[in-house]
């Protein structure tokens, strides 16, 4: 039966009806339901927080005490100088960070150096140094018998803040310091520095100055930053000289900074059938440990567990020496003497911050008395070993104990006091208190009870904060870079409240550290890492949730082909009959 000219003409409307809701209302809903969210991040700012500027400002108080400035001199007091330095680090533009958990196929961090890092990186020091007289209380405690009574009695008098520094000038005749020492730096932020009458005799205020000004200089290195310090703060970013290589072993040593660390004091006794082993590791962590790491909490936290580990062998048999009648671990061996311990010291997975550990191993009977020689086959007086990044072991000898009737088990009660001044020594070398050698002249008073001067715990957190906000820097940009190179991830808004969270931390501790506030500086720059860190590894970020664009074409061919195949013939039809009746119409013209 012949079709109608109505009902082609139905035809055709319907065909035109279901291809307009198709192409109005269907393209539109599932290019809206399907496309892939993607928060608002602040790229413009991450850009500018790429090109690393940092600013480190630190403010110097210089006291003149009587007897060290004439009256004409004193007349210009108090008096304010600024200097100021720049120094430019070269960038490592081709550095990349190492793929952290690649078991969990968390994305690797990866640059582009050309979108998001500069050629270098731009460090300015500012140095505020602000010259007055002695009031007549501190005249008072420079009279001390000691510099260690007088620099407490400064203490006691006005605390400095944290960041900043006192020098005080004492006169040559002053008993303070011994004839050989021009520079005394105690355990808190004061320096005692002895001027000679013939820098002060004739001269005007800024002659003195000019003539102070190498003493002062020397006494910021070694009591605040360097620019050493602030370049290895920097080693996830740019790339040491070859001559630099006290910065590199530096910083190999220590751990990175980090919010939290797990210190794990272990208890190693090879043989309890001979040794039966007391240690009051409680009582010790609470006398020697927890002093110090009360003062770094600042810097991270810290929690401690201690365990007794028992038939546990060194993995190195150690060998006897007759010139010592010992048996001796050679610093070459000492090597291969952690891995088979690390075994057994437990797994600490469930935590993703570093593990310090310390071991206290006592010889077996066989091997006793056992003594660790360095590489020039000399005893090590601590007969202790550290390596870097994990800990450190100590060999514990109880021959001593030993007699010619002697009934084992033997009980032993170590001295702890021993052990824990060698733990103490090693957890400051790896948590990046450096033992600086100061230069000729200068005596550095005794840390104390606490394990840490004042002035050592600026310093610490002078790095800590640069080395905070140059890895949380990164660590941002690589993953804007990353989220910009794949346009497909999404961007929930966690991301970006965590992104936004890192930047807004970072600009605050940069500006922070341009005005000397130290303390702010730290804690605005480990907002920022954590911030950074829980962005970076956040779970929607894994790239197997993702499809490339060849799986979808296979997913939604078989869906959307058998509906579009007819609605396309019918618009061809559509179209061709139209063309053909307008070539008729044109026939009929002619």
């Amino acid at each position: 039966m012949a079709i109608t000219e109505v009902e082609r003409r139905r035809g055709q409307l319907a065909a035109l009806s279901i291809a307009a809701v198709v192409i109005i209302v269907g393209v539109p809903l599932w290019w809206r339901t399907t496309e892939t969210y993607r928060a608002w991040l602040p790229v413009s700012q991450i850009k500018d927080l790429a090109k690393l500027q940092l600013h480190l400002s630190a403010d110097v108080e210089v006291v003149f005490a009587r007897g060290t400035v004439t009256p004409e001199q004193q007349k210009k007091v108090p008096l304010t100088q600024t200097q100021d330095e720049e120094h430019t680090v070269d960038g490592d533009l081709l550095m990349q960070f190492m793929i952290l958990r690649s078991q969990n196929m968390k994305p690797a961090r990866s640059f582009d150096s050309q979108t998001f890092f500069p050629e270098d990186t731009t460090l300015r020091y500012r140095y505020e140094t602000k010259y007055r007289t002695a009031t007549i209380m501190e005249e008072d405690a420079l009279k001390k018998p000691t510099a260690a009574e007088a620099d407490l009695s400064l203490h006691m008098l006005s605390e400095s803040p944290c960041g900043s520094l006192v020098v005080y000038v004492i006169p040559e005749s002053s008993s303070l310091l011994p004839e050989d020492v021009n520079v005394y730096i105690g355990q808190r932020r004061t320096a005692l520095v002895r001027i000679s009458a013939q820098m002060r005799v004739g001269k005007t205020l800024e002659q003195l100055l000019a003539q102070l000004e190498p003493q002062i200089k020397q006494v910021l290195q070694v009591m605040s930053f360097s620019h050493t310090d602030i370049t290895v703060a920097l080693s996830d970013r740019v790339r040491f000289r070859p001559g630099n290589k006290e910065s590199i072993a530096d910083s190999m040593r220590a751990f990175k900074s980090s919010p939290g660390y797990e210190i794990t004091f272990s208890l190693l006794n090879p043989d309890p059938k001979s040794h039966q082993l007391h240690w009051d590791i409680e009582g010790a962590v609470q006398t020697y440990i927890q002093p110090l790491l009360t003062k770094l909490s600042p810097l991270a936290n810290f929690s401690m567990d201690s365990q007794t580990l028992y038939y546990t062998m060194l993995g190195v048999t150690p060998r006897f020496d007759s010139s010592f009648e010992a048996y001796t671990l050679n610093a070459d061996s000492l090597a291969h003497v952690i891995n088979p311990v690390e075994a057994r010291l437990g797994s600490n997975a469930a935590s993703s911050n570093p593990v310090l550990n310390f071991l206290l191993y006592v010889p077996d009977i066989r091997h006793s008395p056992l003594y660790i020689h360095d590489h020039r086959k000399q005893e090590v007086p601590s007969n202790a070993f550290h390596s870097p990044r994990w800990g450190g072991i100590m060999v514990y000898n109880v021959n001593g104990f030993y007699g010619s009737e002697t009934e084992f088990p033997v009980h032993v009660n170590i001295n702890m006091a021993k052990v824990m001044g060698v733990f103490l020594a090693q957890l400051r070398l790896l948590l990046g208190v450096q033992s600086l050698s100061p230069p000729p002249g200068f005596l550095v008073a005794p840390c104390g009870s606490t394990g840490l001067a004042d002035w050592e715990l600026d310093r610490l957190m002078w790095s800590r904060s640069v080395e905070n906000i140059a890895t949380a820097t990164t660590t941002i940009t690589s993953l804007a870079q990353l989220l910009d190179q794949i346009g497909n991830i999404v961007i929930n808004d966690n991301i970006a409240q965590q992104v936004s969270s890192a930047v807004t931390s970072l600009q605050l501790a940069m500006a922070e550290l341009e005005v000397g506030n130290l303390g702010f500086a730290l804690q605005y720059s480990k907002e920022a890492i954590l911030a950074s860190e829980k962005a970076f590894f956040d779970p929607s970020l894994l790239h197997l949730l993702y499809f490339p664009d060849d799986q979808k074409f296979a997913i939604y061919i078989p869906l959307f082909l058998p509906m579009c195949v007819p609605i396309l013939l019918s618009m061809l039809k559509i179209v061709s009959e139209a063309r053909q009746r307008r070539r008729e119409k044109q026939a009929k013209k002619e």
